[in-house]
């Protein structure tokens, strides 16, 4: 088995004096397609801050591609490759689409096919159509795209959606899947917290259950299906 890319052991992470993860381990090699499944609360966006240096951890180790993350900032994890489409979008609400997508775009890893301009317009038309838009006048579902597409423009190894279709309209969920099934196709190694599990058992390689900050269960789509109990008990579905 290859090694993993990123590898997340035991971590520990606090907010004050509250601790909200207990122990956090889980790896994702190049290539892979994971899932952070769970109840809301239960440490899924508090692991991708972890992991993305927007939260300190006070023990365990975060390392990617060899590099520990644990004493990076914020913008140093994502130099090294990892870019995160966060909860909430957070696109510049005072930039256009266009200034958006090339505000942090680099090619560091040197990729022989690099994300372009053109080539998140091929992927979201819709944002080729708003491309002098500010950020701030743009759908939900559109600042989703505006969101996915920044993340690609820093050309990243891996790729983590934190709620990747939480809020939007159907039609534009299903844009977004199609869009995740495109990229993980190409081999881009993908990391997403979602609560549409049918379409996560769909595309992903390996799924994490997280309950009360750990992971309590780890396996395939097929292992998934097969043990509905778990997403009952763990999931609510």
């Amino acid at each position: 088995m290859t090694a993993a890319l990123l590898e997340v052991r035991d971590v520990e992470t606090f907010y004050g004096s509250s601790q909200a993860l207990f122990g956090m381990s889980f790896a994702v090699r190049e290539g892979e397609f994971a899932t952070l499944i769970g109840r809301n609360g239960m440490g899924k966006t508090t692991t991708v801050k972890s992991v993305m240096g927007q939260l300190r951890t006070r023990a365990g180790s975060v390392r990617f591609d060899g590099n520990d993350l644990r004493r990076l900032p914020s913008y140093r994890v994502a130099q090294l490759g990892l870019g995160l489409v966060p909860e909430g979008r957070q696109v510049f609400p005072n930039l256009s689409v266009r200034e958006n997508l090339v505000a942090t775009a680099n090619n560091r890893a040197r990729s022989p096919q690099p994300w372009t301009l053109d080539r998140v317009y091929v992927l979201f038309p819709r944002l080729k159509e708003r491309e002098r838009n500010l950020g701030a006048n743009l759908s939900g579902g559109e600042q989703q795209m505006l969101a996915i597409g920044r993340a690609l423009m820093t050309n990243p190894r891996l790729l983590i959606l934190d709620e990747a279709t939480e809020g939007l309209a159907p039609l534009i969920r299903q844009e977004i899947w199609d869009c995740l099934a495109g990229l993980k196709a190409a081999g881009q190694t993908i990391i997403v917290i979602d609560k549409n599990i049918g379409s996560l058992l769909r595309l992903a390689d390996t799924h994490y259950i997280v309950e009360k900050g750990r992971v309590v269960w780890h396996g395939s789509s097929a292992s998934l299906r097969a043990a509905p109990d778990l997403l009952h008990q763990y999931v609510g579905v």
